[in-house]
């Protein structure tokens, strides 16, 4: 294997030589930069293809060149490979990548994990020769890798997907609304569906007919003139409840051509738009929020005059949620959601949930993702973490090889296990449920969580907790990793539920839930949250906590007979 590198220049490709004649007639990958921008591309022909970059209005600004030539290449493994360049490039943040995201494939082939191998010594090459800065561990890591729009989808994901723009784009031909719901579990790519989207989306309304194509992409066909005159001027924005998420999300567009920081938006942004949007896509749809007691006094009145505006005449401005104002602000929507991560009674009422799940369904717009891609213990670790918080008789123990699952009944151990697993391998965190006050909030001295001889503060920030300096030393709540992967979750199920071994059932112990907005009565619709309510909600928030760690779930339970029942489940065999 060998890099050939080389101005990207007219005379310097006439000079380019090879005997062999590898650059005119053999399968290899490149890659074209200057100091800020990069694009990868594989092709039978170097020369041939270097000329036509060159005649390209967009690329021919580009630098040098570097062609990657091994005698044992094929069609196949230059396909995998320019694959992979282009999700690392994207998730090292080092340059602005220029290609399309929707010729990212994943495909099998004879002998892949051999060629795999030699994949990690291109990139080190390419490092040596500073086209990274961060190593593949690092990059993995990163959020802007995992929150890339350059991802290969699988197949759940790539066959909604291709529906749903089929579907698009046969609604813009007929003026018509619609509304798409796709469904998933924790782990199975909602997120990454919503981002790929976007940037599919604004590729296909800004690709012109002298532009690459893609022909062995599936979305190829959606790249046509006709397809590209009905997005001009399309309004398109991407609704992200959380606030640690959506900056997140905002670093990635920021980085990407095509999208833009200001396409991510609140439901707040959606509703103060005075000019309607053609098309919104909303993660985390379920995180969407009803009339009442908002984060802030002033979110509260902006909800009231938001929804006053926004209501038919005759209706009610109190019923109206997020969720209508997402739909009377938009023509088109496609909502991704799972009705079981709702964790806070503001949150959409699962009757609203269920009125629009039912409607695309009968429509034919609903979709479901099933397989997962986060937990390597696969989507049966995802069911079996259900059980386990479900009420009666216990599921029957099992494992998850490749997966590393252990229970502790010693806080301080786990701690010091998820420290070594983070200096392992990265991305391991301490998270738990709202079983202590926060005090540390108003006093930085105090100490939130005081277990076995161990003391623990509560995050110190709410955004972006999981990359902060001092996040291995604390504890995260539901709302610093919703939506985020872990490498290992360190999960500390708190003192507010318990185990009733007569009745098999959880309970809740409401005086030590100290989440008061995850339990207080809804004061502006004159709503009350019985204690069975409530335990739903934080049933639902251990289950996203137990979810998400990718490679390895620890857990620690507060009380002694929940303990014993979790322990018989989740401890190591």
């Amino acid at each position: 294997m060998r890099i050939e590198k080389l101005p990207f220049e007219r005379e310097a490709l006439g000079l380019w030589t090879d005997p062999s004649g590898r650059h005119a007639n053999w399968p290899v990958v490149y890659t074209l930069n200057d100091k800020g921008e990069v694009y990868v591309g594989e092709t039978l022909n170097a020369v041939g293809r270097m000329r036509q970059h060159l005649d390209n209005p967009d690329k021919k600004h580009l630098k040098s060149v570097r062609v990657i030539v091994d005698e044992q290449f094929n069609k196949s493994v230059c396909l995998d490979l320019e694959s992979y360049l282009i999700r690392l490039f994207a998730g090292d943040g080092r340059f602005t990548v220029l290609n399309r995201n929707d010729g990212i494939t994943n495909a099998d082939y004879y002998d892949r994990k051999r060629y795999r191998e030699l994949f990690d010594e291109i990139f080190e090459l390419l490092r040596l020769d500073d086209l990274f800065t961060n190593s593949i561990e690092q990059i993995e890591n990163s959020d802007l890798f995992k929150l890339s729009p350059y991802k290969a989808l699988n197949h759940d994901q790539e066959a909604a997907v291709v529906d749903v723009v089929e579907g698009l784009f046969d609604d813009l031909e007929s003026n018509s609304a619609n509304t798409v719901v796709i469904e998933g579990g924790p782990g199975t790519g909602k997120t990454i569906v919503a981002i790929y989207l976007m940037k599919l989306l604004v590729d296909i309304a800004s690709t012109e007919p002298t532009d690459d194509q893609s022909s062995d992409s599936v979305f190829a066909d959606f790249f046509v003139e006709g397809h590209r005159e009905l997005m001009r001027g399309f309004r398109i924005g991407l609704v992200v409840p959380q606030q640690s998420l959506r900056k997140s999300i905002k670093n990635v567009f920021r980085r990407t051509p095509g999208l833009s920081p200001a396409m991510v938006l609140t439901p707040y942004e959606v509703a103060r738009s005075r000019d309607p949007f053609d098309l919104l896509i909303v993660d985390e749809t379920h995180r969407l929020t009803q009339y009442g007691a908002q984060a802030m006094g002033t979110l509260t009145r902006d909800f009231r005059e938001h929804s006053m505006r926004l209501a038919h005449k005759g209706e009610r401005w109190e019923d109206l949620t997020q969720l209508d104002w997402i739909v009377r602000s938009s023509k088109q929507q496609i909502l991704l959601l799972d009705r079981d991560q709702s964790v806070r009674p503001i949150d959409l009422p699962p009757k609203a949930v269920d009125r629009v799940r039912e409607a695309a369904a009968d429509e034919g717009r609903s979709y479901t993702l099933r397989s997962q891609m986060r937990v390597q213990g696969g989507s049966d670790y995802i069911e079996y973490v259900r059980a386990a918080l479900s009420d009666g008789p216990a599921p029957q123990r099992r494992g998850f090889d490749g997966y590393d699952l252990r229970f502790f009944d010693d806080l301080g151990r786990m701690h010091e296990a998820i420290r070594a697993r983070d200096r392992d391998e990265g991305l391991a965190r301490l998270v738990a449920g709202y079983g202590w006050k926060w005090k540390s909030k108003k006093d930085s001295a105090a100490f939130d969580i005081e277990l076995d001889s161990t003391r623990l503060r509560w995050n110190r920030t709410a955004v972006d907790w999981i990359n902060s300096p001092t996040s291995i030393d604390e504890v995260g709540s539901i709302h610093t990793v919703q939506g985020y992967d872990l490498n290992y979750a360190g999960v500390i199920v708190g003192p507010e539920v318990g185990w009733d071994p007569v009745t098999e059932r959880l309970h809740l112990d409401r005086a030590r839930y100290f989440d008061a907005k995850g339990k207080a009565r809804n004061g502006l619709l004159d709503v009350d949250y019985s204690d069975e309510d409530v335990l739903g909600l934080v049933r639902n928030i251990y289950r996203v906590l137990l979810t998400r760690g990718m490679r390895g779930t620890y857990v620690y339970v507060c009380d002694t007979l929940l303990r014993q029942r979790l322990r018989g489940l989740l401890a190591s065999s």
